[in-house]
């Protein structure tokens, strides 16, 4: 299995594992979307706490060239962590939240 064929693979189990976590409140349901022809993987919230709508990404990775870009992440482990615990070198691994700028600080790939 070449690398970025791994990447994918490990993405989709994590955001699988983090999908079927239920909300202790409210009527939520997590809901994966994965493109791999693209390389864009999410996983989403969608419902209602009270009357208050629920809606928007838990988790949002791209992989763009040889890099897993973390565009957004609502968990409290980190995704990043994960991603390191199943072998994936901090040098392949963009916090993209963070500015260009303080990327050079958060010990991960810069781009």
């Amino acid at each position: 299995m070449d690398k970025i064929e791994g990447y994918r693979q490990i993405i989709q189990e994590i955001m699988t594992e983090h999908s079927q976590m239920k909300p202790a409140y409210g009527d939520i349901q997590m809901k994966l979307m994965f493109d791999a022809d693209r390389d864009r993987y999410q996983l989403l919230r969608t419902g209602w706490l009270s009357e208050r709508r629920v809606y928007g990404a838990l988790i949002h990775i791209d992989i763009e060239g040889d890099k897993i870009w973390i565009q957004y992440d609502g968990t409290e482990v980190g995704v990043a962590n994960e991603l390191l615990d199943r072998g994936i070198p901090r040098e392949d691994i963009v916090l993209a939240y963070h500015s260009p700028l303080m990327r050079q600080y958060d010990g991960f790939a810069v781009k």
